[in-house]
């Protein structure tokens, strides 16, 4: 009929999968499972870090050393050994394991928040918010971040919160790009124009049609932000402005021990391979998120 206009459904907002349903998927692929069981023995291993051992991660004990004054080897009493003040190296690990995850979780979810809250309103708003944001952003990116990151700990005396915000504040910018890309993509879709057209509230607008569309996105990256910020931890820990001694963390263990790398490689290889493991588990489990959350790999998955 002439003059009629016949409207198109509007587009739902795609919810992000189960997480029974993400979790059994992660479960079929063999590198997933590698990094969950990687990730789930540090974590363990961290909680329970007093019952696992029966020394202080600061103790120096009595007979840490050898007589000539040297680390214990690995084995008997101390299963990695001692380091150059004869505190089990076990015992310093474990501790370590502690700092990492809760620097990585905590500056990887203020890293997200900062740049979901970037990316969502430059990208939604766009304009002179929009302009003003992004130039910011792309000057941020335009920094060393790890120049940047080092400058900023030592500033700011550096401490187990402290290291963390500093890295929370080098790590947002690429988030606030992947957000606002696909943030601006949603804002011109039919269905959010519809939405305003019938008089939607921009609140109603973002937590119901562009979050959810952008959840996937934000699970990924905070997925893999981890290990980047594992490694950030650990470099700036080894280079003196990180988590400062006698504090564990495994880039300290690394910076304290260096001097015996050749008499006593396992004080730095210990370290060295957890960070490793670590941060590989992470990028594991982040590229098997972002196959399974994506929708464009939908339906290739095996």
């Amino acid at each position: 009929m002439s003059g009629q206009i016949v409207s198109e459904p509007l587009t739902p907002a795609v919810p992000a999968p189960k997480p029974a349903g993400v979790l059994a998927q992660l479960l079929r692929r063999p590198l997933a499972v590698i990094g969950l069981v990687l990730i789930v023995l540090t974590v363990g291993g961290a909680i329970a870090a007093p019952w696992l051992t029966s020394y202080d991660p600061n103790d120096q004990l009595f007979d840490g050393l050898t007589l000539e004054g040297a680390p214990m080897a690995p084995g008997g009493a101390f299963l990695l050994g001692t380091d150059l003040l004869g505190r089990d190296l076990l015992t310093r690990m474990l501790y370590g394991a502690r700092t990492s995850l809760i620097i990585g979780v905590v500056a990887n979810g203020v890293a997200l928040i900062i740049g979901t809250l970037v990316g969502v309103t430059a990208g939604f708003f766009r304009g002179w918010i929009g302009t003003i944001l992004m130039r910011f952003t792309d000057l941020m990116m335009a920094f060393p971040a790890l120049l940047l990151a080092i400058c900023l700990a030592a500033v700011l005396s550096p401490s187990l919160w402290i290291v963390a915000m500093v890295i929370a504040l080098v790590n947002w910018v690429q988030t606030a790009r992947i957000v606002f890309a696909e943030t601006s993509s949603l804002a011109e879709r039919e269905f959010i124009d519809a939405e305003r057209a019938i008089g939607a509230s921009t609140p109603r607008i973002l937590f119901r049609h562009i979050l959810p569309h952008l959840l996937p996105t934000i699970i990924v990256w905070g997925t893999l932000g981890i290990s980047t910020t594992v490694l950030l931890e650990a470099t700036l820990s080894y280079l003196g402005v990180g988590v400062q001694p006698p504090t564990a963390s495994w880039g300290n263990i690394i910076f304290e021990n260096q001097t015996y790398f050749q008499a006593a490689p396992w004080l730095v290889f210990f370290p060295g391979a957890a960070i490793l493991s670590l941060a590989l588990a992470f990028n594991l489990v982040g590229d098997a998120m972002r196959d399974i959350l994506d929708p464009t790999q939908r339906g290739r998955l095996s």
